[in-house]
């Protein structure tokens, strides 16, 4: 099983336009949905549609229009109750694959709800012997930016047996980093500029290098993270595709042709193929095949459509291993 934990969960309401956007104008829309989202949520769906048990485990009051549109996805889903309702976000996408993200910030964690949620993690784990966590997204209002780390620590304690993924950003992502010694995941899945925050360095020019086929400057940062104590660093670059980094190796993988229709959920789906991967047994460099095509099928699918393995292309997935 593939447990995932999401703090701050979203309803994803992708407004999709027929036109480029227009400042400032009146638009009418070809589409709207609204899905339960969330960068664990997006995980676990996507594993659940590959046939892999998952469960994701988030804060929600039972009568949440979040709850309802994760059964109606069918999401295996475990809500720690709370008063306050879950957010909501805003995504805007082109024609051309534009696409622009309005995030609202959460309702508050107090630290009542904080305990609640880490003890119902630690009971998930056991009662599901979940070799791979993920705890994925940003930190609701309230929460200490270190309390990825904390978690971390606790799971290492409490369940030695189970492998740890964390995907954040921002400060969360920083604080994280501070603990490494001390407690490290095994999996950190960054971007670009997330994995500069890690490592006091431009992000952006780490994308642009990888853009342009230099994918050095990335793997030395990497390096620099699997040194401090993280398994396997897997950086997400998006057209240029992703690089995996372990104390053993490092390896890149390009996309197969994609047309790129929405990024939302692409890093997400990207995990999951990585996780899903990992638990089949295959070799570093399968997982991060895997992964890359993930990511790119979730590319090609309109609003935060996640990809079924039908729809993976593996075979044009280039990987190749780096000195």
């Amino acid at each position: 099983m593939i447990l995932t934990f999401t703090p701050n969960p979203s309803v994803d309401a992708t407004l999709t336009l027929p036109e480029p956007l227009a400042p400032g104008s009146v638009q009418r829309l070809s589409a709207l949905t609204h899905v339960a989202g969330g960068k664990g949520v997006n995980v676990a769906h996507a594993a659940h549609l590959a046939g892999h048990p998952a469960l994701v485990l988030f804060p929600a009051g039972p009568q949440d229009p979040f709850v309802d549109l994760a059964a109606r996805e069918s999401i295996p889903s475990l809500a720690v109750p709370m008063r306050a309702r879950v957010r909501t976000n805003t995504t805007i996408t082109q024609p051309d694959g534009t696409t622009t993200k309005l995030n609202g910030p959460g309702p508050t964690i107090d630290a009542e709800l904080r305990e609640r949620l880490a003890r119902a993690l630690v009971e998930a784990v056991r009662e599901h012997d979940a070799p791979w966590v993920a705890m994925s997204g940003s930190l609701p209002p309230g929460v200490p930016m270190g309390w990825y780390g904390e978690l971390v620590a606790l799971l290492r304690r409490e369940a030695p047996a189970t492998r740890i993924a964390v995907d954040t950003s921002d400060a969360a992502m920083i604080a994280l980093g501070r603990s490494f010694e001390a407690a490290a995941p095994h999996l950190i899945k960054p971007n670009g500029l997330e994995l500069g925050q890690l490592v006091g360095a431009d992000g952006a020019d780490l994308e642009a290098r990888a853009d342009r086929g230099d994918y050095a400057p990335v793997i030395r940062a990497a390096r620099e993270i699997v040194g401090q104590g993280v398994e396997s660093v897997l950086v997400t670059l998006g057209g240029a595709g992703a690089v995996l980094v372990t104390a053993e190796g490092a390896w890149k993988a390009t996309p197969p042709p994609t047309t790129v229709v929405s990024t939302v959920g692409a890093g997400d789906s990207s995990l999951a193929g990585y996780l899903l991967a990992h638990i089949e047994g295959r070799a570093p460099d399968q997982c991060l095949r895997r992964a890359v095509a993930y990511g790119s099928a979730a590319a090609g699918l309109p609003g935060t459509t996640l990809p079924r393995p039908g729809q993976v292309d593996t075979e044009r997935t280039r990987v190749t291993a780096l000195d």
